[in-house]
């Protein structure tokens, strides 16, 4: 059963499987994580504070949800944690290899080795940009390889895995990390070219995992492990969309929004957020596939004009 009948409450002709460009899939699972619990409960409230946006984004003068977005089903495993990603990775595959644009959303953080998983072996040289406060580079934890703080140990053996935001994380994951493709929040605060710092680092296909206390917790409280020191809204956008503009983004998910029904500013922040992802991708298909025009007319002429000097001679 779906949680609600379309996302946002967008008309059902946006909403149609067969034609919409986007898929959103839920993941309410909570199964391993290890401080306050509660993002079991954050799709729902993501879509019930997606209802109450405006639909129409300013900045991009865009109304992304026209190029359709189905909201499948959620996916309900809870006999171990193995058997969640097993299914993450089944359903996001589905929906790639149907030529949509599959964005899921959680649930911790755990489910993301499934979707990383998926869009690894669908798309080629891919970047995963692991946006996030905590380095989640454990092998395993409390017994199992399929934790939250594993989330992206195997997308660190298997994919260009480029982390922004980190402010937490155990001596024991400094063996397995890469500092060179490593951002951490002391940093960039006095770094002003860490977002082009960033981009050097990714390459054309890019994956974004967004796990939602890589926000300060000023302006996302809501969150199962807050740690100050974090994004504030308009640097995160600033970030983003040169991310999308610049670079093939594939899909992306977006994890740990933990509600708090007494103050549902998070989960609007959140909704809010994911509908400007969204907005950039589809505004930036255009720029991003003219620039790769533009370069491709340049090695044209350059070849052209190869062949006119060569003919002199």
């Amino acid at each position: 059963m779906k949680i609600n009948s379309t996302y946002a409450g967008i008309p059902e002709e946006y909403a149609n499987p067969a034609t919409a460009k986007i898929v959103i899939i839920p993941v309410p699972y909570d199964g391993t994580s290890t401080w306050q619990k509660g993002a079991d409960k954050g799709p729902k409230a993501f879509l019930e504070a997606s209802e109450n946006m405006e639909l129409y984004d300013i900045e991009t003068d865009s109304e992304v949800y026209k190029q359709g977005v189905f909201l499948a089903e959620e996916i309900i495993e809870n006999s171990s944690p193995e058997a969640v990603v097993h299914k993450v990775h089944q359903e996001t595959k589905k929906y790639i290899n149907r030529n949509k644009f599959v964005t899921v959303f959680g649930g911790e953080h755990s489910i993301s080795i499934g979707t990383i998983r998926a869009f690894n072996e669908c798309f080629d040289n891919l970047t995963v940009l692991h946006i996030d406060a905590h380095a989640d580079l454990r092998k395993e934890y409390q017994g199992s390889s399929y934790n939250h703080a594993c989330a992206v140990y195997e997308a660190n053996t298997t994919t260009n895995l480029v982390q922004v935001g980190i402010r937490s994380m155990d001596i024991s994951e400094k063996r397995t990390m890469n500092e060179d493709k490593v951002f951490f929040a002391h940093d960039m605060v006095v770094n002003e070219y860490w977002i082009e710092d960033v981009i050097d680092q990714l390459t054309t296909n890019v994956f974004i995992t967004f796990d939602l206390d890589a926000l300060d917790p000023s302006i996302l409280p809501s969150t199962g492990t807050p740690e100050p020191g974090g994004l504030l809204y308009y640097e995160t956008l600033s970030f983003l969309k040169t991310v999308f503009r610049k670079k093939n983004v594939v899909g992306f998910d977006m994890v740990e929004l933990c509600p708090n029904k007494h103050d549902t500013s998070s989960d609007f922040l959140a909704a809010k957020l994911f509908y400007k992802m969204l907005s950039y991708k589809f505004s930036s298909d255009e720029i991003y596939n003219a620039d790769i025009e533009s370069d491709n007319l340049k090695i044209v002429n350059r070849i052209s004009k190869f062949k006119e000097n060569d003919q002199e001679f």
